[in-house]
This record gives structure tokens, sequence and C-alpha cells, in this order.
């Protein structure tokens, strides 16, 4: 069955407030394709991770029911926690969802040398549990390393300070730096929060490793469900064959 042609990715987001730059998932030149946005109001960024907002799953199903109305052919989500609910959610959508970048992980440690391994920059690394890995069929061993508690990211999404990209920035290779200390054998590395993707790029340079984050995941995602025009020098081949 072939796709609409105005077919979008539908992102479903947490209630918040602060500045989402591009490369952030909530900003739409983030995507090489069309988007749609649903906010669940009361889903909040601490509510989320921290586990307190089960009985919002209602409504995270009627966001996401919504954006398939709008021609939402995937969905996928603004905080990796929701990894938790991966199941439940992609047992009452109509269309596929990815609900995390976590999701990434198996694929990922398949593909690398036999003694690397994947490591994980989470939000919050107190509320980030084995079940959040056990839920996308990740290894629940996974080594993670967080952002500070009272750091300039995390005062940012829930203190409303200012966005500070260079002060962020070094925060961020700071956590990385910390956890290829005590992982020797990282060679990959997948980024949780989807508002860490801006300095995905700095990350790669700084550490000469791959990264991969709500961005890389959410391409992939995409372009698997929907079709893709290679040209009319394709076309003509495959009618001469």
């Amino acid at each position: 069955m072939k796709t609409p042609a105005t077919s979008t990715l539908g992102i479903i987001m947490l209630d918040t407030t602060f500045p989402r730059p591009p490369g952030d998932v909530g900003h739409r030149q983030t995507w090489p394709f069309s988007v749609n946005f649903k906010t669940v109001r009361g889903a909040t960024p601490g509510g989320v991770v921290r586990g307190t907002a089960d009985e919002l799953l209602d409504a995270f199903v009627a966001a996401g029911e919504a954006l398939t109305k709008e021609g939402a052919v995937g969905l996928i989500t603004s905080c990796g926690f929701l990894a938790l609910r991966q199941r439940q959610l992609a047992a009452r959508l109509s269309v596929p969802v990815a609900t995390s970048s976590l999701l990434q992980i198996p694929m990922i440690q398949l593909c690398l040398p036999s003694r690397g391994r994947v490591g994980v920059i989470t939000y919050d690394e107190q509320s980030l549990t084995r079940r959040h890995f056990e839920e996308v069929g990740a290894d629940p061993e996974t080594p993670t390393a967080g952002l500070p508690a009272d750091g300039y990211f995390r005062s940012m999404i829930e203190g409303g300070e200012p966005y500070r990209r260079a002060a962020m920035q070094r925060e961020v290779i700071s956590c990385v730096g910390k956890l290829l200390e005590t992982n020797r054998d990282i060679a990959a590395v997948v980024f949780e929060c989807t508002n860490l993707p801006p300095f995905a790029a700095a990350v790669r340079e700084h550490f000469r490793l791959p990264v991969y984050d709500i961005v890389t995941m959410g391409t992939w995602f995409y372009h698997g469900l929907t079709d893709r025009n290679f040209g009319p020098d394709v076309k003509k081949l495959g009618d001469a064959a």
C-alpha cells in the first residue's frame, strides 16, 4: 500500500516551555522531512522521567491518534524515558511508534567490534532503570552516565534557566568523558535525552566515536515507512528489465 504524498512523522511532545534550537527533537528544521507535533498537557519532564505520570498513558495514545489522523505514518516522542511505555503504546496505537532512542541499542551493539560496547548518556541516571532497557530489548547492564542534577542542562529544562549553549556543551562533553573513564570499552554513544542532538557533532569530534540519538532513530524510522523516489533512470531500468 502506497503512503500518502503528505505523510509525516508525528512527534508526541511533553508539556514544556524551554527553548528548542535546531537539532532538538521539537524543532522543525531538525528534520529533513515533514513533521507534526502534539503536546500532552500535564506531561512534565520531571513527571515522565521519574515515573509519576502513569495516569497520562491515555493522553499519549490520544495525541498519537490525533497525529495519525493528520497524516502521520509513524510516531516518536520527545522523551527517551518513555521507553518504559514502548510496548503499551505500540499495542494501542494504529501506526508504528518508536518511543525512545534507546531502541537503537541492540542494533548498534550488533554492529560494533566484538569487544566494543554501547554507552548511554541520559538526562537522569538515577531514574534510568533496568526496566527501561529491558522494555526495548537492550542489555540492562548497558553503561550509563547522567547529566549533573545541578547543572545547566537540567536547570534549563526544569528550572526555567536561559539556554546557555556553550556551557551545556561543556557539560555534555564532561559527562561523556566520565562515562569513558569508567568504561574503556565504549565504542558508540547513544543519547537518551532528545534535547542532546545539538551536541552530537561536538561529542563525535572530541571523542572520535559514533553518536546516535532521537534524530538518527527518527530519520531511519521514517524512511522505512515512506515511499522513496530514486529518480526517473531507476524507473527506466525497471521497465527495461
